[in-house]
């Protein structure tokens, strides 16, 4: 059997130099990203840093700490000579607090916000969730089998799948689309307008990638791996080629060391990125968003150079990390068409390439791997088979997590972190949020930004949920049998935690993408802003009710999302209760009843955050 091309190995001294020299990066390209958040910051002209700092303070830190009362977002306005009216009267200034200096209608404090999930909706979900539990408690549980149909067989979506997959030219043109969109983005936040929602770089990132990323994976999993500019045009940059292998490899190639084969630092990334998200407000200003994207760009090309295949992708990157988290429900997957055929391969293809296709960037082996976390959905097995035995296959939600996934636990703290994070993304957008900073800074003596009360209130965030599936599982560990490892049982379930992330993530999502998204259509005339004012009260108003959709299937598509979270967490758990213990006991009916409590918990809290209304983005 033909082996994989080896990466070489530096002395251990170098590797140790190589990585402390990528933290630095990281920690300065963090650094760099805040400080443009900070008040003072030049990196615009003065009247114009004068606008970005009134236009977009912090979402999630107040801007003063005597929590005296401030200009709203659109405080701009003034310094033009244009004060505008909102859409429930005069625009009023309100006191400091962290998310809440959107200005807005329907609540008379400035602020404009999202109308939450109503009642009628929330009490019809809640008497789903309750069907399920007895369900649960009394179905007895059953393998599920592993089943699964090739998309490329099935009329009409068939041939698609066959023309994406069958020739590079396709996936090519998507990356080359891809790259152009990522270049305007830089150039507009570097020199477009200040004005979030005049700018094409935040109006797009924001309201519209992200969310649609996360929609994606409902739909292709990890495709958008496939097509990431940043990837991409790294890969241009360091090979000098847009899609043939290049031989030998151009960089140091070396073998990534095993400290680093793991996905500890994408979860460090995802929860700086969070800090600068939600903390220093970058998702407001575009000139801190080209530079998060530039810094993308850069640490991938640092790792291609220094690495062998794609090992940001594999263990850095944040996105593509809660990408491949969450495609471990998806209902999709790179599969071979044959299994048998796979069995029988002694030459792999898939795994070393071919004179053209560049070998798997992943480390993965089709028909040897059966979790999806890991695979980008590049292509390149798909174009390397000789046999053409590689396609995409549907299979049931979650069929991955129940029982065939087995964690790390890097990857164990990552689903955790990931259903935290997502859950403290809705809570810093509700209408209370700016009170409890201002509380935690106040009995702590936090002054200025309140930077440091945030990060407690992030951290704790991030800790909330990992501490009750912590104490799930201590509680599941009593009523079990002797004998049973509680970090076996640690490990066995936190699977459970992507759905209810995932679901929350989308549901939570749809608000922005529907009533915010019209930012990234309407820019898109006009990239760089020019000669634009904010938008007044009154327009941003009139944006968020111009909903595609009537608000009611919006309440209907959002509640159905949280039961669907909850159903498919349930079967996960019964699913990983039949092997969780490894010595034939199983963890099945009232025995489920901790795991049951922590996935009753976490929807409880995600419903009723969908319940409040949310501010807007910017």
């Amino acid at each position: 059997m033909k082996g994989p091309h080896p990466g070489r190995e530096f002395p251990g001294n170098i590797m140790r130099s190589l990585s402390c020299g990528i933290t630095c990066v990281i920690l300065a390209w963090g650094l760099s990203v805040s400080a443009l958040a900070a008040p003072g910051s030049a990196t615009r002209a003065p009247e114009e840093v004068a606008s970005t700092q009134a236009v977009v303070p912090s979402a999630g830190i107040p801007a003063d700490a005597s929590g005296a009362n401030h200009a709203g977002a659109r405080a701009g306005h003034a310094a033009h000579g244009d004060v505008h009216a909102d859409a429930a009267g005069s625009h009023t200034d309100h006191g400091g607090g962290a998310a809440g200096d959107h200005h807005g209608s329907g609540h008379g404090d400035g602020e404009m916000h999202h109308p939450g999930l109503q009642w009628p909706w929330v009490s019809h979900a809640a008497v789903a969730l309750a069907a399920i539990v007895i369900w649960c408690l009394f179905a007895p549980p059953m393998d599920t089998p592993n089943r699964s149909i090739d998309l490329g067989t099935l009329p009409g979506i068939g041939r698609v799948v066959r023309f994406a997959t069958r020739s590079p030219y396709p996936l090519l043109a998507v990356r080359i689309v891809s790259v152009a969109v990522f270049v305007l983005v830089i150039a507009t936040g570097l020199f477009g307008s200040a004005y979030p929602e005049r700018n094409f770089a935040t109006a797009f990132v924001w309201n519209l990638w992200w969310p649609l990323v996360v929609v994606s994976v409902l739909f292709v999993g990890t495709a958008w791996c496939a097509v990431c500019p940043w990837d991409a045009l790294a890969g241009w940059i360091v090979r000098r080629r847009l899609w043939r292998r290049v031989s030998p490899h151009p960089g140091f190639n070396l073998k990534v060391p095993p400290y680093l084969r793991n996905v500890w630092l994408a979860l460090l990334m995802f929860m700086g990125l969070t800090w600068l998200e939600l903390g220093a407000n970058v998702t407001g200003i575009p000139f801190a968003t080209a530079i998060m994207a530039s810094e993308m760009l850069f640490l991938s090309l640092i790792f291609l150079l220094l690495f062998e295949r794609k090992a940001f992708c594999r263990y850095a990157c944040p996105v593509g990390r809660t990408l491949g988290c969450y495609s471990r429900v998806a209902p999709v997957s790179v599969r071979p068409v044959e299994q048998g055929r796979c069995d029988g391969c002694t030459t792999l293809e898939c795994y070393n390439g071919s004179a053209q296709i560049e070998p798997c960037p992943a480390h993965l082996t089709v028909g040897r791997f059966s979790q999806n976390t890991y695979c980008i959905s590049c292509g390149n097995c798909m174009l390397s088979c000789p046999h053409k035995n590689v396609t995409w296959r549907l299979r049931p939600m979650g069929s991955e997590a129940g029982d065939r996934a087995r964690p790390q636990l890097d990857e164990t703290w990552f689903m955790l972190a990931l259903l935290g994070i997502t859950s403290f993304h809705g809570l810093t957008m509700m209408p209370f949020w700016s009170e409890w900073v201002a509380a935690i800074a106040g009995a702590i003596g936090d002054g200025g930004r309140h930077f440091a009360s945030f990060t407690l209130a992030m951290l704790g965030g991030f800790a909330f949920p990992a501490l009750i599936y912590a104490a799930a599982i201590g509680l599941l560990r009593l009523i079990l049998p002797r004998g049973a490892s509680y970090r076996k049982l640690f490990a066995a379930f936190p699977f459970v935690a992507l759905p209810l992330a995932f679901v929350y993530h989308l549901a939570h999502n749809m608000d922005h993408l529907l009533r915010e998204g019209g930012d990234a259509l309407s820019t898109a005339a006009n990239p760089f802003g020019t000669d634009l004012e904010p938008l007044s009260a009154a327009d941003r108003h009139q944006q968020m009710m111009s909903v595609p959709i009537p608000d009611e299937w919006l309440f209907t598509v959002q509640a159905a999302l949280m039961v669907l979270g909850f159903f498919l967490a349930v079967q996960i758990a019964r699913q990983r209760g039949l092997n969780s213990l490894g010595n034939g006991d199983r963890v099945t009916g009232w025995r489920l009843l901790p795991v049951l409590g922590f996935i009753i918990a976490i929807t409880a809290m995600n419903l009723a955050l969908m319940s409040h209304d949310m501010t807007m983005r910017f």
